[in-house]
């Protein structure tokens, strides 16, 4: 393999901004120096990334790529290749496919997947139900990101639901456990409220009453106790209320955290006040609620009460989308705009480039122990994204390149666009081109 060096960026790394050329060698960051610091290699391919951007690939600790048996939504090939376009260059599924990865069986298989048809890099989390922690105590924690626990039957057939399960898994393993928090009993009592209002024809801007802050808190609070009483390794997924937040804490760092929390990038974008405009489009479980959630949610990551910025990419056919209330699936396509959109409110001053970087790409690896990946440092894997800050366009249908071919951003003005995506040291997106020979790796972890 051959070297790229990369001149003038503005580099983004570990809390600070700095002008920088970068060199990589094979699949490695190989060096970081001050502007014309570095020998050029005589193989290398130099890139001039004067007036951009340089950071980490984003890692995505959660995101649905359908496949095995729903990939005409999505498949791991498809949204890998959008993923790339975004600025992700490491993802971990989620477990609720066809058949369920609730096996080290089927677990295998994904895997296999994964090396065949991922452009970029990849783990795939076993999922719990009430009757495999069998199967769950034979995963090597060194091969594999955590276990998904639906403590709310959000898609199928997992919600784990038996009381004794649940503390047996808290007990027991030494994976982390990432937690979907809702509470089935509150949401079906609601569901049965307002179908005795509205018959099938429920407004969509019910979601957040149905699928409601009590649930939320109900079911989150309940995970946060089990992982206090055994000392459980527990991170939170995708939480949406400003209730949530009295569960969290910001007093160790963050590799000293046993509870740990993430948001998604739509729960700090949109609020209840957007479903009059999109309707089912931004029907996610767990719901957009009210843009007081939103500010406490967008407080909780500047003062570091939530670790990670996600997406919970989860595509379906617009025909899935469409219907009534209780027919439209739930979940949308998220990853080639997830980075963008934090880089939007980072222009409205929202957030800093440098709290957007740690909590999409240093924190996924400090909180799953991810070898080698996450930051710009020597002898790290070359996973980074380049980024023009000044470049604006819009989302339409003709650049959205999600398998389902819609995204809840269309029409939106975006005012950055990634340039150039590099997994393991090799370019995989370069300006609306892709390597699709290129595979990505497996992604390993330190514990």
């Amino acid at each position: 393999m051959s070297s790229i060096l990369i001149r003038n960026a503005t580099i983004v790394n570990e809390g600070r901004s700095f002008k920088g050329d970068l060199l990589v060698k094979d699949e490695i960051i190989s060096a970081i120096s001050s502007p014309g610091e570095i020998e050029q290699p005589s193989d290398a391919k130099i890139i001039n990334a004067e007036g951009l951007l340089l950071i980490p690939g984003v890692i995505d600790d959660q995101v649905h790529f359908r496949e095995p048996g729903l990939t005409h939504k999505g498949d791991i090939f498809t949204e890998s290749r959008a993923a790339a376009a975004g600025g992700i260059t490491s993802f971990m599924d989620m477990p609720n496919t066809v058949p369920q990865t609730v096996t080290i069986e089927t677990l295998n298989e994904k895997y296999r997947l994964g090396s065949e048809h991922s452009l970029i890099n990849y783990s795939f989390c076993i999922g719990a139900t009430n009757d495999n922690l069998g199967e769950i105590l034979k995963v090597d924690p060194a091969e594999v990101c955590g276990i998904k626990v639906f403590m709310g039957s959000s898609t199928g057939n997992m919600l784990v639901d038996n009381k004794e399960a649940l503390r047996n898994l808290f007990k027991n393993t030494h994976l982390p456990i990432n937690a979907h928090c809702e509470d089935e009993q509150i949401i079906r009592k609601n569901q049965e409220i307002y179908r005795l209002k509205y018959g099938e024809d429920v407004p969509v801007k019910m979601h957040p009453l149905i699928r409601s802050r009590e649930a939320c808190f109900s079911s989150s609070s309940f995970a946060v106790s089990l992982a206090k009483e055994f000392n459980t390794r527990l991170h939170l997924f995708h939480l949406s209320t400003a209730d949530e937040m009295r569960l969290l804490s910001n007093k160790v760092p963050l590799a000293e955290k046993r509870i740990t929390a993430e948001v998604c990038v739509h729960h700090l974008w949109f609020d209840d006040s957007f479903y009059e405009e999109l309707g089912s489009r931004i029907k996610w479980n767990p719901a957009i609620k009210t843009r007081f959630d939103r500010d406490a949610l967008t407080d909780a990551v500047k003062s570091d009460l939530i670790d990670v910025i996600a997406t919970d990419h989860a595509p379906h056919t617009i025909e899935e989308k469409s219907g009534t209330y209780f027919n439209s699936s739930s979940g949308a396509p998220l990853v080639q705009h997830s980075l963008v959109a934090m880089l939007e409110l980072w222009h409205r001053k929202t957030f800093t480039l440098e709290k957007i970087v740690d909590k999409m790409c240093h924190n996924p690896a400090i909180l799953f122990n991810i070898k080698g990946r996450g930051f710009i440092r020597e002898g790290y894997k070359a996973d980074l994204c380049l980024i023009d800050p000044d470049d604006p366009w819009r989302v339409s249908g003709d650049n959205i390149l999600y398998k389902c071919g819609w995204s809840p951003f269309e029409g939106t003005i975006f005012r950055s666009k990634v340039v150039k995506t590099i997994v393991n040291g090799t370019i995989v997106y370069n300006n609306g081109v892709f390597n699709e020979d290129y595979r990505g790796q497996r992604l390993l972890f330190e514990r």
